[in-house]
C-alpha cells in the first residue's frame, strides 16, 4: 500500500498538548502546596488552611484532572488510528492508497483515514472504545446509555460529503465519477458490539481490508487515477 503524504498530525499534536497542560498545572499544584503549608508552619496554624489557600489548591487540581482526562482521551484515539494505518499498510497492496490524519481547511474537523481504492474511496472514522456498544440506525449507546459527545456514523457520513465534494469540484478529476464509502473501524478487542441496522458499515480492525477489498471486484480506476484524486484531496489540507 502507499501513502500519500497529508498528515496534519491533529491528534498526535493534542495528546502532546493536553499532557504538557497536565503536567503544568500538577507543577502549580505542588508549587502552590508547597506555599500554603510554608505559610501555614510559619504562622504555626498547623491545623488551619485558610479558604484563600484550598481555592488555589482546587484550581489546578480540577485543570489537572480535566486535562489528564484528555490526554488519555486523545491518547487512545491516536494509538487506534496508528493501528489502522498498521493493519491497511501490512495487508493492502500497492493497487490501494492511503492518508491518514488529514484535516481539512473547511473547518469540519480532522478525517482518520481514507483509503484510495480501484473500486472508490472509503473514508474511514477510527474510535479505540471498550466495553458494550450498541448502534441502531445512527444512533450510538455505550454501556446502555446514548453517546452525547460522539456520533461515529453521522461524523463518517459528513466526512465522506467533504471528500466527495472536493472531487466533484475539482476540475483535475472532472468525469471521474467516484463513489466515496464511509466506514467506521472500531480498533479495541474489548468492544461489545450489537448492531440494528446501521447506516454505515462498522467493523472490527481485522475485518476492514477484506471488506475493502471485496468491493475492488469491478475495478474502476487505475494507479495514475488514483494517486490524482489523493493529491487533489491532499491540496485541501489546512
Amino acid at each position: 500500500m502507499r501513502k500519500i503524504k497529508a498528515s496534519s498530525s491533529y491528534l498526535k499534536n493534542k495528546t502532546r498538548t493536553s499532557l504538557a497542560k497536565a503536567v503544568l498545572c500538577i507543577l502549580i499544584f505542588g508549587l502552590v502546596l508547597f506555599a500554603v503549608m510554608f505559610r501555614v508552619i510559619s504562622a504555626w496554624q498547623i491545623n488551619m488552611i485558610d479558604m484563600g489557600g484550598l481555592t488555589f489548591l482546587l484550581v489546578p487540581a480540577i485543570a489537572a484532572a480535566y486535562y489528564t482526562r484528555k490526554y488519555n482521551i486523545y491518547k487512545g484515539g491516536w494509538q487506534g488510528e496508528k493501528q489502522v494505518s498498521k493493519q491497511l499498510t501490512s495487508t493492502l497492496s500497492d493497487d490501494y492508497y492511503l492518508i491518514n490524519d488529514l484535516y481539512l481547511r473547511d473547518g469540519g474537523g480532522d478525517i482518520d483515514h481514507i483509503v484510495l481504492a480501484p473500486a472508490g474511496v472509503f473514508v474511514l472514522e477510527t474510535k479505540n472504545w471498550s466495553g458494550k456498544i450498541t448502534v441502531t440506525g445512527d444512533e450510538w449507546y455505550r454501556a446502555g446509555k446514548k453517546n452525547a459527545t460522539s456520533n461515529p456514523s453521522r461524523q463518517v457520513k459528513r466526512n465522506a460529503t467533504r471528500i466527495k465534494h472536493i472531487i466533484d469540484n475539482s476540475t483535475k478529476l472532472r468525469g471521474f465519477n467516484v463513489w466515496v464509502y464511509g466506514i467506521v473501524v472500531l480498533t479495541n478487542r474489548y468492544a461489545n458490539v450489537q448492531l440494528n441496522n446501521p447506516s454505515v458499515p462498522i467493523l472490527q480492525l481485522p475485518q476492514v481490508p477484506n471488506y475493502i477489498t471485496a468491493q475492488g471486484r469491478n475495478r474502476r480506476f487505475s494507479r495514475e487515477q488514483l494517486e490524482a484524486i489523493g493529491k487533489e484531496i491532499a491540496k485541501q489540507k489546512a
